[in-house]
């Protein structure tokens, strides 16, 4: 039953990377999301604000206080299940691709409740060109748990959102015992594992009287006036209170103690092995924990055939983040930030930027600290540092002509390179601050800085539209080479395009010798100086 855009002229190659090295569009925005949820720098990222406190349901209207019984975390975690529960591991259809953010799959008696509507407002808003409908479902469940108690759990990314709806295939509660195993085995779970996962997503939420009357009676409770019964005493964070409830006999979970035998269901599953599973997750939370993460893991990797996911995506030691590289007439302009995984504010601690340039220099500048941010219900921290010498936002000034090849760090006299190979960074073109725009609809010019000893082949603009199943698509338009160049210094020449009626938002991309490069974020054209008219 079971979602301001800055200039950013950082380029980085399309290609998928097979390891994680910095910077890899989708793996970097991933990994944001996974990792940066609270404090310094995660505006664009969070998504556990929604689920913290753990009974949080933002759709909540009682005053004075959190009342429904309902809770975003829940809800989350039944979407996961129910996007996911369509797999047929036979002929690799379903899975988790989103699928169940179309009205008709919605509309299904097994996918009764406001759950995925209310999940699709929330964890939907994340996803981007480099983050699918389908990865930002896959993340809200997994921070959700990890947000409220459960085990951490390993996160894949890369899964393709679905441009039509899957078969059906969530078990329901009056189906039998056969039946249930049937579907479980059809989605890649054995009857073992079918106990696990049931409890372990049970561990949260509970029945809604009112889309479920059959199950579950109202309440007449003041605290819970979204009548729901919860599947354990525990039903915000997670436990293993789901087993040793069960087990004790106390349990008032309604899919096990209801008063319609014919939909108790969790009853049913749970005791098909004489109850020896949950007798174990009754006597060990450590062992619920550890299955629980990988059956959530599982859960959460169940694709349709032919989608690849990533490897495990862990926390960068060391990420560079918003890298933003502008020319400004002589002087190049670099802004961004750093971040320092596992570490937190410390006055004493040194950090200097050193950056490779092109007449094989090097240049080298202190950092100031800008701030910490936490994930995993804050068992993690780290802290930022701005590439500003003396104020936490602002720029550094450098001379175009060395310009600036990759980047590396020094902390507290420790080197860090990304293993040898840097932070590399493309300054062979950029937003020029002589674009400009007028007017309502918007329109101007876009000027943009190319360097003359770079082999650019093609510069466009990227726009970002939709398909008829509201899929990111990327069109591109191209920036027309200028027929003489129109120098803006020794070291970059322009390339210039009228915009008329663009949208807001776009990035740039370019082919460098032969490889496709993209900023990594958008430019926003109401950001450009005035036109003179």
């Amino acid at each position: 039953m079971f979602v301001r855009p800055t200039f950013s002229i950082l380029a980085i190659v399309l290609a998928p990377a097979i390891a994680y090295t910095w910077p890899s569009p989708q793996l970097d925005a991933l990994e944001a999301i996974r990792y940066d949820q609270v404090g310094f720098n995660t505006i664009d990222t969070t998504l556990s604000s929604f689920v913290q406190p753990c009974n949080l349901y933002l759709f909540d209207s009682v005053a004075g206080g959190l009342k429904s019984g309902r809770s975003d975390a829940a809800d989350w975690i039944r979407t996961a299940y129910h996007d996911m529960a369509t797999h047929n591991i036979s002929d690799g259809t379903g899975g988790l691709d989103a699928s169940i953010r179309f009205p008709e799959e919605q509309a299904r008696a097994e996918n009764t409740g406001n759950g995925f509507v209310n999940t699709a407002g929330i964890v939907f808003a994340v996803f981007d060109r480099y983050v699918s409908m389908a990865d930002s479902i896959a993340l809200g469940a997994l921070i959700a748990i990890e947000s409220c108690g459960g085990p951490e759990i390993a996160f894949r990314g890369g899964r393709i959102d679905a441009g039509e709806v899957n078969n059906p295939g969530v078990p329901m509660p009056q189906e039998s015992l056969l039946e249930h195993t049937q579907i479980f085995e059809r989605q890649g779970f054995t009857p073992t594992e079918m106990i696990g996962l049931v409890a372990c997503g049970h561990t949260f939420g509970g029945v809604q009287s009112s889309f479920f009357p059959d199950i579950a009676n109202p309440l007449n409770d003041a605290n819970d006036t979204e009548d729901v019964s919860h599947f354990d005493s525990t039903f915000v964070g997670f436990d293993n209170n789901i087993a040793g409830e069960y087990i004790s006999g106390t349990t008032q979970n309604p899919l096990v103690a209801g008063f319609n035998q014919t939909t108790n269901s969790d009853s049913r599953i749970f005791g098909s092995d004489g109850n020896r599973t949950m007798r174990a997750f009754a006597q060990s939370p450590e062992l619920f924990a550890a299955t629980c993460a990988d059956l959530y893991a599982r859960m959460l990797d169940t694709v349709p055939r032919g989608v690849v996911l990533s490897e495990v995506i862990e926390p960068l030691p060391v990420k560079p983040s918003k890298v933003i590289l502008t020319m400004n007439g002589d002087t190049l302009e670099l802004s961004g930030f750093v971040r320092f995984w596992g570490l937190g504010e410390n006055s004493t601690r040194t950090v200097n930027m050193l950056w490779e340039n092109h007449n094989g220099g090097t240049g080298n500048s202190s950092l100031v600290f800008a701030g910490v941010s936490s994930s995993t219900g804050g068992k993690y921290t780290a802290a930022w540092y701005g590439f500003n010498p003396s104020s936490t936002f602002g720029f550094l000034s450098l001379d175009p002509v060395a310009g600036v090849k990759s980047l590396s760090f020094l902390v507290d006299g420790t080197l860090e390179n990304q293993n040898g190979l840097g932070f590399a960074v493309q300054d062979s073109y950029m937003f020029s601050k002589t674009s400009c725009s007028s007017g309502a609809p918007l329109t101007g010019r876009l000027d943009v800085a190319v360097r003359n000893d770079a082999n650019l082949t093609r510069l466009y603009i990227e726009n970002k539209t939709f398909d008829s199943a509201n899929r990111i698509v990327i069109v591109e338009v191209d920036v027309p080479r200028p027929a003489a160049p129109v120098a803006i210094n020794s070291a970059y020449s322009l390339w210039s395009m009228n915009l008329t009626d663009q949208g807001v938002e776009f990035n740039l991309g370019a082919e460098i010798d032969g490889v496709k490069y993209s900023t990594a974020e958008a430019y926003d054209f109401e950001g450009f100086g005035t036109c003179s008219t």
